[in-house]
């Protein structure tokens, strides 16, 4: 049953793609452009399944100045969504977090990165199974890295659940933005939004690994 709802929802998630590049404007083919950095500003990098349900738990933190969807640690260069969806590319799919570090701290980015995954899976997210869905946490400084690594392992003493946690911590590689009909999915298509993310099942395993804590 699990099998057969991966390949349904993965069909579902490529049928889509295939349809807006085929019918949308063209430039709604072509990949999204990086918002430009404010001064003071700071880049966060996340991988957690689908990047289209990555995006919204972020973008409702105060400080969060933009999100964008993408493709990093593989080893292909400008990789495009039917490529890393078939799991030959070595990408996995993530967000990337821009943020003002005065307003908001990496620590509690952390924070809402744990409580919107399944930690306890390796190469999968719900129904998405590959190591394009793959859960990992992309670090880009040493002050990162020491937080990811105090964060994963105050988890570990305090988890709501028994299985152990997977995810890992890796310095950040290229990072490549998704085709512009990937930004913002949940604003632009919200019900074929709502039915993959319930249908997948994400809502429920959160709420079945964290309970009332999710964001």
């Amino acid at each position: 049953m699990t099998r057969m709802l991966s390949t349904h929802f993965r069909t579902f998630r490529l049928w889509t793609a295939v349809l807006v590049a085929l019918f949308a404007l063209p430039a709604l083919a072509q990949m999204a452009k990086l918002p430009a950095a404010p001064p003071g500003s700071a880049v966060a990098t996340f991988a957690g399944g689908c990047f289209w349900c990555m995006e919204q738990p972020f973008d409702k933190i105060d400080g969060v100045l933009a999100t964008t969807s993408g493709y990093t640690g593989g080893m292909r260069t400008k990789p495009n969504y039917e490529d890393v969806s078939a799991g030959g590319t070595g990408h996995t799919e993530v967000v990337q977090v821009l943020y003002d570090p005065k307003k908001v701290t990496y620590e509690k980015l952390l924070e809402v990165f744990w409580r919107n995954i399944d930690p306890t899976v390796k190469d999968r997210q719900f129904c998405d199974v590959g190591s394009q869905y793959r859960t990992s946490i992309f670090v880009h400084t040493d002050d990162q890295r020491r937080a990811a690594e105090a964060s994963k392992a105050a988890l570990e003493k305090s988890k709501p659940f028994k299985e152990a946690i997977v995810t890992p911590i890796i310095n950040a590689a290229d990072f490549w933005p998704a085709e512009e009909y990937h930004q913002d999915y949940y604003i632009k298509n919200p019900l074929k939004y709502s039915y993959y993310r319930t249908g997948c099942g994400r809502d429920a395993r959160l709420k079945q690994l964290w309970g009332s804590s999710t964001h």
